[in-house]
């Protein structure tokens, strides 16, 4: 691997510059990392960066406790934690389009996410007073993840149109790289202190912190004041004529539509063989939630090196060090199917979520330098709905997949779905996408 990325982020740092000049002095790095950490002294960023430090913090303990707490339920089963992963997963996928529409729409976007996690902050409040008290059911806990698969859809359209905003240029894919940063560091906290909750005093305190930590990123970002002009500029549209918009900029580019079809089919695997067949595999051959928390921190303390990478780089061709990265995502979810040893799959997954930071960084940054500002929530709407089409079905029929061919054939045909993102590096509409010039201004 690491001969085969050397190539990629190396040699492709600049067509036109020499090996020598390719490669920066210590002291161009050093600058680099001065002029990154600086961004966080101003006041918008600095605000959304800490609101995603608090946020994924809980967004860390959250999955642990939701799928041992489901499991821990009377008749709980692989079943039963699809059935609510599935409640969240549907309105996420059903109302991201018009997420995207209402970010474009309005003047603060950061207003409009801090809405949507102050509604996740009482649903999760809900979910672990059910817990504490003892009356969790399958239906009330389902119940409440349709909440915050609403609040998602409007969250992240909002997210990716915000950024814009907050810094242009070179600055950007910093800006992308110093949220990313923030959120795997408290995620892998997170994790850790999920998997330790959940074996010490249960789900309901798990789920409590996370409902904390959503209401206090709230509040972080009801303080951001970044505004910009709505799509409208004065006139009207209907929702069917701005999603046909969207739509028509989202189909216009093949590297964006070919990218997202193909992570479709990928997330289907990863979200089956994640979010419902991995917890129950963990049960069965290592130690149920420590053994599966060894393996999500290592997958997140691989995100935080990969977003450490994306920091460093700025390849000519982003695309093409993205989808190269994507070889090596599906490896800790083939690895389950044997099972190998815990050790070796925590270190696969360390290696998936290194490779999956650097590709998201890069293509939210190219999202964000190719798509016209005004319709930038829209389109990431399309990436977002197109990217988790499939997941709700994966939800849907992972335990019954599970039951029908048994868990190791399950997890075969997860990891071999979840590798077919690779295959956009075929492509040459997705190898030929360029990066905007560090000097150049922001999209208009």
């Amino acid at each position: 691997m690491r001969s085969t990325t050397g190539v990629w982020w190396g040699a492709e740092v600049n067509d036109d510059a020499t090996p020598a000049l390719a490669t920066a002095t210590s002291s161009d790095e050093r600058r680099r990392w001065r002029d990154d950490v600086r961004m966080l002294r101003d006041h918008d960023l600095g605000l959304v960066v800490v609101s995603r430090l608090v946020s994924d913090f809980g967004n860390g303990v959250a999955p642990i406790a939701l799928a041992f707490g489901v499991l821990a339920l009377p008749g709980g089963d692989a079943s039963s934690l699809g059935l609510v992963l599935l409640c969240a997963a549907l309105p996420r996928i059903v109302f991201m389009l018009f997420g995207g529409v209402l970010a474009d729409r309005v003047r603060r976007r950061a207003r409009l996410m801090a809405v949507s996690e102050l509604a996740a902050a009482v649903a999760q409040g809900v979910a672990a007073a059910l817990f504490l008290s003892g009356h969790a059911t399958v239906p009330s806990l389902a119940a409440l993840a349709v909440i915050n698969g609403l609040a998602v859809a409007v969250f992240y359209p909002s997210m990716t149109g915000l950024l814009p905003q907050l810094a242009s240029g070179a600055a950007l894919q910093s800006a992308n790289a110093l949220v990313r940063l923030s959120s795997n560091l408290a995620g892998i906290l997170g994790i850790a202190v999920g998997g330790l909750l959940v074996a010490t005093v249960g789900a309901g305190w798990a789920l409590l912190i996370d409902a904390l930590s959503y209401a206090f990123s709230a509040l972080l970002l009801w303080l951001v004041r970044a505004a910009s002009t709505p799509m409208q500029d004065g006139q009207t549209s209907s929702v069917i004529d701005d999603l046909v918009h969207g739509w028509r900029e989202f189909t216009a580019r093949r590297w964006v539509w070919l990218l997202v079809v193909l992570f479709s089919i990928s997330n289907f695997g990863f979200t089956a063989a994640i979010g419902v067949l991995g917890p129950v595999r963990s049960l069965e051959s290592w130690d149920g939630a420590r053994g599966w928390a060894v393996v999500l921190v290592a997958f997140s303390v691989g995100t935080v090196v990969g977003v450490v990478v994306a920091m460093r780089i700025r390849p000519s061709r982003p695309l093409l060090v993205a989808a190269t990265a994507e070889l090596f995502v599906a490896f800790p979810v083939l690895a389950l199917a044997p099972p190998l040893p815990l050790a070796v799959v925590a270190v696969l997954a360390f290696v998936s979520g290194m490779c999956v930071d650097v590709f998201e960084v890069l293509w939210q940054t190219t999202l964000q330098q190719q798509i016209p500002a005004e319709s930038l929530s829209r389109v990431a709407s399309y990436d977002w709905f197109g990217s988790l089409a499939l997941t709700p079905l994966a939800l849907a029929i992972a335990g019954g997949l599970e039951a029908w061919l048994g868990l190791e054939a399950a997890l075969w045909i997860c990891g071999i779905l979840g590798a077919l993102s690779s295959l956009a590096i075929l492509d040459p509409s997705v190898r030929g996408v360029r990066a905007a010039p560090e000097a150049a201004p922001p999209t208009t």
